[in-house]
């Protein structure tokens, strides 16, 4: 029995600290505080939309940020809070309670680590991108919606996680709205989306007004928007919901370790929870790897390393009170456009925000949530692909399908559901394709004896196709004595195929034909042998070519 192959653990951080110097740890150290700052208002925004305390998103950042940086297999990757998430902790929380939020955290941080060690990295990108794009399409819709109640400073005690039932309550409190949250959501919103962006401002400023302009570009739009927000609030005595308000602040002090509570009659129930966060943290880990790939010359990241350094996050934060945690695309391109050259970068940004906590937590208590549904429902529009729906006319009937399918699945129902029809839709469209592939054709022999028929196989002889070579009996003269299949254009065959041409075989038998398969490629030859079928077809059921089967034909009778 062969030992099951299982990936070394080896953190991409042990090759890139070969010959690190002073410029290395400089540009990480620029790009770490950078993407820091932009971490620090969407930890708390990520937190808040998915129903737990902003500190939670914070110690989320910090921890998995460290661990991931730290044993991950990517030079660039940020972990964190993700937007992705938001939905489905939210659910999870109204449902099963925080408690169990932990838990199934803490399993699915298991599952992903077991997926990295088991070399499965490689699996999730077998995952249509029709379903990717339907379900981030998704997602950001209900982001988006989540955000409205703050937006507009609705009085709503608390929302549900039903997409139908969030669209009634928000319609029957519309009454409440606060003209001033709505004045710093839009505000927030507009002043994030035109802030200008550090690689578009002049290269050689000259004057003092351009060198200040650069330095203004080099900071993060949120963080901007999120000052001006809460100087406005305190200084105009702005009637709005703040983190102070609603959550008491944010604590001074470092998270405290502490055991969930535990039990095996709760933990039955968390298998689609769990199984959701594993499946969606794996899939925006690699997902935002990959695009890190592609915007650095660094060597392309290990997707089981990186699996396995997330399953380690996972499985550690909930005890400090964290929520899942994956790559973030937005902080991961924040740190390759900053400069960053190995995980460093990602280390130093996790220390950034802890210094934070430890010195201006205080601070936090005077944002006001409205600023954070205004950035969020930025991240909510860059989050989704929706070009995709202009373009979908352009695709055939199967992905349209599907990425639709999957969008009003995710929106109505939830992510396991849309992913599971989605992928059942993948599917079914491929076997029907497959199945179209696989033909059978009539050859005309000029040269053929009296009573002989040949037929041509194309294609994959599998479960969807087998209808066809049932068929073949049928399509038979009566005068027909040798049927010759020929199968150089079989490219394979699976056992459902195989006990097709049993069966063929059977019929022909019954009805005095002799079966003859010539020209057969070595899987399905192999898959023949194996199973006997061979022998039963006799000396001259197996012929190497079209040519010698006529001749064996030819001399049966003869030999007779």
């Amino acid at each position: 029995m062969l030992p099951l192959p299982l990936h070394p653990f080896r953190p991409r951080l042990v090759d890139a600290l070969r010959g690190y110097d002073r410029q290395r740890f400089a540009r990480d150290l620029s790009a770490g505080i950078t993407v820091g700052i932009v971490a620090l208002p969407l930890a708390m925004a990520f937190a808040i939309a998915s129903g737990v305390k902003p500190e939670q998103g914070i110690f989320t950042a910090i921890i998995a940020g460290l661990i991931v940086a730290a044993l991950g297999g990517s030079n660039v990757q940020i972990a964190g809070p993700a937007g992705a998430f938001i939905v489905i902790v939210y659910g999870i929380v109204e449902r099963y309670g925080l408690g169990n939020l932990l838990i199934s955290t803490a399993l699915a941080g298991v599952l992903l680590f077991l997926m990295g060690w088991l070399r499965l990295g490689v699996l999730v990108r077998y995952i249509p991108v029709s379903i990717i794009i339907g379900f981030t399409n998704g997602i950001a819709v209900l982001i988006g919606l989540s955000q409205v109640k703050d937006l507009l400073g609705l009085e709503v005690a608390q929302m549900p996680a039903d997409f139908f039932t969030q669209l009634g309550v928000l319609a029957r409190r519309l009454h409440t709205v606060n003209p001033a949250a709505v004045a710093i959501g839009l505000g927030c919103l507009a002043l994030v989306v035109v802030w200008p962006k550090s690689y578009a401002m002049p290269t050689a400023p000259s004057g003092t007004r351009e060198r200040l302009l650069r330095v203004m570009a080099r900071l993060p739009g949120t963080i901007v928007a999120l000052a001006l927000a809460t100087l406005a609030t305190v200084a105009l005595g702005l009637p709005v919901e703040t983190i102070g308000s609603r959550f008491g602040g944010i604590p001074q002090q470092l998270p405290e370790f502490a055991l969930p509570a535990f039990s095996w009659e709760g933990a039955k129930q968390l298998f689609i929870p769990t199984l959701t966060i594993a499946l969606l943290g794996a899939i925006e880990s690699l997902l935002c790897a990959r695009v890190a790939d592609n915007l650095t010359e660094f060597p392309r990241h290990d997707p089981n390393q990186e699996l396995m350094a997330q399953g380690v996050a996972n499985m550690v934060v909930p005890f400090f009170g964290g929520i899942p945690a994956t790559g973030t695309i937005a902080r991961t391109v924040t740190n390759v456009r900053s400069g960053a050259a190995t995980p460093v970068a990602g280390i130093v940004h996790a220390l950034g925000l802890l210094l934070v906590v430890l010195v201006a937590a205080p601070l936090a208590a005077h944002v006001p949530l409205a600023a954070l549904a205004g950035i969020l429902l930025f991240v909510a529009w860059n989050m989704g692909e929706w070009r995709e729906f202009a373009r979908l006319r352009h695709f055939n009937l199967p992905y349209r399908t599907i990425l639709l399918g999957t969008f009003v699945l995710t929106v109505v129902f939830d992510l396991t559901v849309a992913v599971q029809v989605g992928l059942a839709m993948a599917c079914g469209f491929f076997i029907y394709r497959m199945s179209v592939l696989f033909r059978v054709e009539a050859l005309a022999l000029s040269q053929a004896p009296p009573g002989m028929q040949a037929m041509r196989l194309f294609g994959p002889l599998f479960f969807g196709a087998v209808v066809k070579v049932e068929a073949i009996g049928e399509q038979l003269a009566p005068d027909t004595r040798v049927l010759v299949l020929e199968m150089s254009r079989l490219i394979s065959m699976d056992t459902t195929g195989l006990d097709a041409l049993e069966q063929l075989y059977r019929t022909l038998e019954r009805r005095g034909v002799q079966l003859v398969l010539c020209e057969v490629n070595a899987q399905p030859l192999g898959l023949l042998r194996r199973s006997g079928f061979t022998a039963r077809l006799g000396e001259h059921g197996l012929a190497p070519d079209l040519t010698q089967a006529l001749a064996a034909m030819h001399s049966e009778p003869r030999a007779a």
